[in-house]
């Protein structure tokens, strides 16, 4: 059995302000395949430590320079060619800069209890669940022989 596999290795970070506001990224829909309201972050780049490129996709994003990300979990599935996606999930409440859009779509601190009544990307709120439950550190879709995925926290 072969220890090896082809993998996608992204991130995702929280922000938060610790006055109850998060920084949420309005995504293009014309521009992404997946749109909505979700968490800044991207890919991790060849030989990029996971830690700089979870910082480098930040200021990318969000002009933020963030200090301290704490992983808390991670979010993984499978994509229709059978690769497996994995996605670090970060916290940072430590940032320095100043917060501006890009091209990727526009940021912006956003109160975390608007947030059920937002255009969220698939599955965001069930995804902040890690983020802010200690004892969950797994989002899992896992493939099903009917052909549906089905959605496991760990």
């Amino acid at each position: 059995m072969a220890r090896s596999q082809e993998v996608i290795l992204t991130n995702m970070c929280l922000i938060e302000d610790g006055k109850g506001n998060i920084v949420m990224q309005f995504r293009d829909p014309e521009r992404y395949s997946w749109s909505g309201v979700a968490l800044p972050g991207g890919h991790v780049e060849v030989r990029e430590s996971l830690h700089d490129a979870v910082v480098r996709e930040i200021f990318e994003e969000t002009g933020l320079t963030i200090q301290h990300p704490q992983l808390v979990g991670m979010k993984h599935w499978y994509t229709n060619e059978g690769i497996r996606y994995l996605v670090f999930l970060y916290k940072a409440s430590f940032y320095s800069g100043e917060l501006r859009s890009l091209e990727e779509g526009e940021v912006k601190w956003v109160n975390r209890k608007d947030l059920p009544h937002m255009d969220l990307a698939y599955d965001m709120l069930n995804l902040l669940r890690v983020f802010d439950e200690d004892r969950l550190s797994e989002y899992v879709y896992e493939d099903q022989e009917d052909g549906n995925r089905r959605k496991n926290f760990y």
